[in-house]
């Protein structure tokens, strides 16, 4: 798949396949929480302070779950808005409890579209996608 996208639509499954690990997800979950915890708190209470520590957990839950449970690197350093958005709609997938299917099928379209390209490269005609 290609690192450029021309959307959100675009982006999401990529989004979607780097965080495929149920770890990574619901360490997203928790720094995403958390962040919108802290602005929560900073305007309730006031506290500017919680203002700056929001990124602090949100990222460091979610690079964390990066770098050492899913090995790869986190979109945020090429794709900075789109994956801040991709955080919250991931996060509310999983309030709702939908994102473990979306992952699958996510993965399952992307199968699909890999067997077709190999079978394109072959010359073969592949009769479950056609």
């Amino acid at each position: 798949m290609s690192d450029s996208f021309g959307s959100f639509e675009e982006f999401w499954p990529f989004y979607v396949k780097e965080h495929s690990n149920k770890l990574n997800r619901r360490l997203h979950f928790v720094g995403t929480s958390l962040a919108v915890a802290c602005v929560a708190g900073a305007v309730l209470t006031r506290r500017r302070w919680l203002l700056l520590a929001a990124p602090f957990a949100g990222y460091g839950f979610a690079w964390a779950g990066h770098f050492i449970v899913e090995k790869n690197r986190p979109a945020t350093f090429k794709h900075p808005l789109w994956s801040l958005r991709g955080d919250f709609k991931m996060w509310a997938k999983m309030l709702d409890g939908t994102m473990d299917a979306e992952v699958e099928r996510v993965l399952r379209e992307e199968a699909v579209v890999a067997r077709a390209e190999a079978a394109a490269a072959d010359g073969v005609v592949d009769p479950v996608v056609n």
